[in-house]
């Protein structure tokens, strides 16, 4: 469903599945590659991460060059891995899957492998631009990742939840659904679909703000401004005379004026002089 409609929205902005974002030369057509974190990682260092546990982890991220310190633990040492050594090599669209556990804390545990979620990343010129996931539902298994992160965070993980959530944990006592999420970066996406290496200027909400409503007048009151206009600052006395409305018809154009802002009456003394702002 992803990639289709990715390729739709391709289609829909160029008319073509081929885009170009800066040097590269990118073809959204789908199907896209799919790709295991764990061979994306061993296809681009070596190494394997299946059952390494945190200290080979720290090890290997070390022997990398990568810059890690003692506060991450094994989901955050693959994240680091994978962005410093993989993640920019993905140019044509791909789909990055079956990420470790450790990783995911609120996805679902793979139903063929418990040591890893159903969860994929779409990759794009080295960028996410998706996200998705099956929902953790386990209320149980929900209950121990929540540990988890408390573990980390008591180590010094500043990303990880330090808290466990009780209201999220009842509910789902209660029952949820098999559910799942995505989540696609639009910004982003049309970034690459319209060669804008920068985020601003495909940004939508400046086109959100509401236009300045075109004020609608009266004909009378459009006459009383056509007045102005030719000598303002006039008396209120004379102008009402020139206009030639009738009592209620000039009352009601003044103060439709004054509400909108377009004129004013200023007071001096009995003198009455009615201007334009």
């Amino acid at each position: 469903m992803t990639e289709n409609l990715v390729e739709y929205c391709a289609l829909q902005v160029n008319g073509t599945t081929e885009a170009t974002f800066g040097e590269h030369q990118i073809n959204f057509k789908a199907p896209y590659a799919r790709v295991t974190m764990t061979a994306a990682i061993q296809q681009f260092t070596g190494f394997d991460i299946t059952g390494k546990s945190e200290e080979e982890l720290f090890a290997a991220a070390k022997s990398m060059g990568i810059d890690v310190n003692e506060t991450m633990g094994k989901g955050k040492l693959i994240d680091e891995i994978f962005g410093e050594k993989c993640e920019g090599q993905f140019i044509q669209p791909t789909f990055i899957t079956d990420y470790p556990k450790e990783m995911s804390p609120l996805c679902k545990a793979h139903r063929d492998n418990p040591e890893l979620t159903e969860r994929f990343e779409l990759m794009v010129c080295g960028k996410e631009i998706a996200n998705a996931y099956s929902e953790l539902n386990d209320p149980i298994d929900q209950r121990e990742r929540f540990e988890a992160q408390m573990a980390l965070a008591a180590k010094g993980d500043d990303e990880a939840n330090g808290i466990i959530d009780e209201d999220f944990l009842r509910a789902l006592e209660y029952g949820m659904p098999p559910t799942s999420g995505l989540g696609i970066g639009m910004d982003r996406l049309i970034m690459f679909l319209t060669n804008n290496p920068s985020i601003q200027e495909v940004l939508f909400f400046p086109q959100m703000r509401p236009e300045k409503k075109q004020l609608e007048i009266s004909e009378d009151e459009k006459l009383i401004i056509s007045l102005l206009k030719s000598e303002n600052n006039q008396a209120l006395g004379s102008l009402k005379e020139k206009s030639q409305l009738s009592g209620k018809k000039w009352d009601a154009a003044m103060k439709g004026l004054a509400k909108h802002g377009l004129t004013k009456v200023v007071v001096d003394g009995e003198n009455k002089t009615v201007m334009l702002n």
